[in-house]
């Protein structure tokens, strides 16, 4: 039992600012490589509850098209920078591809810094309720300080200076921002279909059942779901409970998974022949309103 907590010792003889990196690593690819997917799933369908993001994202008509691949590109472009450091040859590599695709819009630094907030607090809320152990306080700094680095170099401005304000500018965000629009539900059932599509079809419906009982009360609000019946919810949370118990009892994983995802339905085998440049969303479709484009882009 002891040495399921190595990583623990090691993560807490490490300094948050100085060694962010590297918590972050050890935390989302060898602590809870499955939990940090699931709380970052969730937290880019989170970020759907904005107007201006809904509305440029059904604009662009990919979540129609191609959900998968918006998904496949977002979660490996985040996991290269995340795997290999993002002053990396792969980390510059993958920043470009994000920085190339968001500087053809006309995105408000605000909803830019309102998304890399859901980077940080979601997983971390996730993880205060499903955990297999609690996270130390260096491993929620760390993905501050991580986070922080990484907006910096997406030209992000005016990123606040600590946890604790960042946090407050995500709750005040949303408490402003999240209401409801068409846009917002066209996106989010669409994001509701790519989770179904997962599992065989006889399942789907108990998915898109299962995915509203894990929405919150804003959540719901800004897509207009509605509400799936409490035991739903209740099912789910006691399921992830019951996993997290288990693999408390688990070995510690001694190799990371982040960046690796030869299972994931857009880059077979990937990263095994890819690179960072391969991925990324196409062009702004021809008859994407001005509005939504960037000037000089």
């Amino acid at each position: 039992m002891t040495r399921r907590y190595d990583l623990l010792q090691r993560i807490a003889g490490l300094d948050p600012v100085r060694d962010h990196l590297e918590i972050y690593q050890i935390s989302a690819g060898l602590e809870f490589p499955w939990d940090y997917t699931r709380a970052l799933e969730f937290a880019l369908f989170r970020t759907y509850c904005v107007p201006s993001i809904s509305k440029l994202l059904a604009a662009t008509g990919e979540f129609e098209r191609r959900p998968q691949k918006r998904y496949d590109d977002t979660a490996l472009l985040m996991a290269e920078i995340a795997a290999h450091g993002y002053d990396s040859p792969r980390g510059r590599e993958a920043l470009k591809v994000v920085n190339r695709a968001h500087g053809r819009y006309a995105i408000s630094n605000d909803d830019m810094l309102y998304v890399l907030s859901t980077f940080v607090y979601d997983p971390i809320a996730w993880l205060a309720s499903y955990g297999w152990r609690p996270l130390h306080v260096n491993e929620k700094l760390a993905a501050f300080h991580y986070y922080r680095e990484v907006g910096r170099r997406m030209g992000i401005r005016d990123v606040p200076a600590t946890f604790e304000e960042f946090a407050a500018f995500k709750r005040d965000y949303e408490a402003s921002h999240f209401v409801y629009t068409d846009t917002n539900r066209k996106v989010g059932e669409y994001t509701v279909g790519l989770f179904a599509a997962w599992f065989p079809g006889f399942l789907r419906p108990a998915v898109r059942l299962g995915v509203r009982g894990m929405l919150d009360e804003p959540m719901l609000r800004a897509f207009g779901f509605d509400p799936a019946p409490h035991w739903v919810g209740a099912l789910g949370a006691a399921g992830l409970k019951a996993r997290a118990g288990a693999i408390r009892f688990f070995p510690p994983r001694r190799t990371s998974v982040l960046g690796v995802s030869k299972h994931n339905r857009t880059y077979p085998g990937y990263p095994a022949g890819y690179q960072p440049s391969d991925l990324g969303a196409p062009a702004p479709p021809a008859d994407l309103p001005a509005e939504h484009l960037r000037r000089g882009a």
